[in-house]
């Protein structure tokens, strides 16, 4: 895509969303263990909690842009919250997913990758 910070931060993070998605999944396939054990491992890892934490790792390696892009994530309006996770946990989730769709439409995908084995790494030594 040309142009991936003209779009609407919801647009972002819908495509952010399914990239995480992928990486989780992809990762978690190397480990070849029952699909349902996968998806256990998987939901610890999409969800808005830990989404949130994802972020607070990955942030101090961001740029401004790359700030800005996880700040208009974050400061969408949303009348629901996920049941298990309070309103700031969810801002910041979307706020990473934003910020993933941003980089992935950019086709910036050494800058995903190098963002996402901080957040694997931490995965891998909490689990």
């Amino acid at each position: 895509m040309d142009n991936p910070g003209l779009l609407s931060p919801s647009t972002l993070a819908f495509m952010g969303d399914a990239v995480f998605g992928i990486l989780v999944r992809s990762h978690l396939c190397q480990i070849n263990r029952p699909a349902g054990d996968l998806h256990k491992l998987s939901v610890k890892l999409v969800n808005a909690n830990a989404q949130a934490l994802s972020f607070k790792l990955i942030e101090p390696m961001l740029t401004e842009t790359e700030i800005t892009f996880f700040k208009r994530g974050r400061n969408i309006h949303t009348s629901s919250v996920p049941k298990n996770s309070s309103l700031a946990q969810y801002h910041a989730a979307t706020g990473l997913e934003a910020l993933f769709g941003y980089l992935y439409l950019g086709e910036q995908t050494d800058r995903i990758d190098e963002l996402f084995k901080v957040i694997w790494d931490d995965f891998c030594g909490n689990n």
